[in-house]
């Protein structure tokens, strides 16, 4: 049996409805969520980048790393990139994980995921410059793997920061109830002690 014009019209705008309700909500997901998707995503990313960038190998991977680690040198090897995004996105968690709302807003997740995110744009920037000067062209996995992690250090620091912005509104809306129940409560005694004596009835 066929729809209506209508019938047809109004289920294309649920269909949309719908859509749109999904994107918002996969939306606010992301952005309450900003801050552990984007240590997930900094941990990974890089060591995947760099086990793209090296030849493969038939090693076990507790050696590759060895091999990396005992033929470490600091204008070629690349092993330190993806151990500075680990170590970053671990301390980063951790500060997050035992924050609460008011550290949130002006405390120690704001101030350590800056100290950890610029320490790392100075390293792997100066990095950056000792590998591709030493080399006549570098490989576009390699490239990547620099862009990753700077990427990531100044994604942290927007996301800490935003963070911090959420939870001092947050903390001013509450401060903001608090002080108007007080002003009530102060503001009309005659009316609270006719409940108290009212409750006691």
């Amino acid at each position: 049996m066929g729809f209506s014009k209508e019938e047809k019209t109004r289920r294309i705008l649920r269909g949309f409805k719908t859509v749109f309700f999904l994107i918002t909500m996969v939306i606010s997901f992301l952005v309450f969520s900003a801050p552990v998707f984007f240590v997930i995503a900094d941990t990974l990313l890089p060591t995947a980048l760099l086990s793209a960038s090296t030849p493969p190998s038939s090693s076990s991977l507790l050696k590759t790393l060895c091999s990396h680690f005992s033929n470490y040198d600091f204008r070629y090897s690349l092993i330190d990139i993806p151990l500075i995004s680990i170590i970053r996105s671990a301390v980063i968690i951790c500060v997050y994980s035992f924050c609460d709302g008011p550290k949130l807003s002006r405390g120690p997740y704001l101030g350590i995921t800056m100290i950890c995110s610029v320490s790392s744009l100075i390293f792997v920037s100066l990095k950056a410059s000792f590998v591709f000067s030493s080399r006549k062209e570098g490989s576009a996995m390699e490239a990547a793997l620099f862009i990753c992690s700077l990427g990531f250090a100044i994604a942290h620091m927007i996301v800490a920061y935003r963070t911090s912005c959420r939870e001092r509104r947050k903390l001013l809306v509450y401060k903001i109830d608090i002080e108007a129940i007080s002003a009530c409560k102060n503001g009309f005694p005659r009316y609270q002690k006719i409940l108290q004596d009212e409750r006691v009835k």
